[in-house]
């Protein structure tokens, strides 16, 4: 899996572009949350139609294939944690411990299209929660397990630079 700067610090996200896919959280118009995630989405359907989707670039990197399924997990994930910030207060979020998901779910060999479409409709979903966000609900919180404190705001713009990201990752594969 690729690194990023200071995984245990992740408020950087938001503060700094950053030095790989150069995504920048404080360029990001949040009201817009529902169209990025969209359009990232779409992206993915094409990384995913690639005929190498399953190829790794060396053993402990993710092949196409394996990024598309942490991509479409993550925002399956952050879905239910929006829900959780907008109808709950200060909810705390369950530990989710990506790279056991990789493994136990076997992300390299599950379907290259079955996964596009899994995606896309996590991502319509997502997207959807944040379209309906408005106002004061975006300084609602909520917790990580580590106590790491989000708003609605934060969540966002720390959420939307993992598939960005991982849509780098990708691009450097082929």
């Amino acid at each position: 899996m690729a690194i990023i700067p200071d995984t245990k610090n992740w408020t950087w996200v938001l503060s700094e572009r950053c030095p790989d896919c150069r995504f920048d959280a404080a360029a990001v118009d949040v009201s817009d949350m529902g169209h990025l995630i969209r359009q990232n989405a779409a992206a993915w359907r094409t990384v995913l139609a690639h005929e190498h989707v399953r190829l790794r670039p060396t053993d402990d990197r993710w092949s196409a294939l394996e990024y598309g399924c942490h991509v479409r997990d993550v925002f399956v994930l952050f879905d239910q944690r929006l829900e959780l910030m907008l109808v709950e207060d200060a909810p705390i979020f369950a530990n989710w411990d990506q790279d056991a998901s990789a493994v136990a779910d076997d992300y390299g060999s599950q379907d290259p299209g079955q996964v596009a479409t899994e995606l896309l409709v996590a991502a319509a979903a997502l997207a959807q929660r944040f379209d309906a966000v408005s106002g004061c609900d975006w300084e609602r919180t909520g917790f990580r397990s580590d106590g790491a404190a989000f708003t609605v705001d934060s969540f966002a713009r720390y959420l939307l630079h993992d598939p960005v990201h991982h849509l780098h990752d990708v691009a450097a594969l082929n």
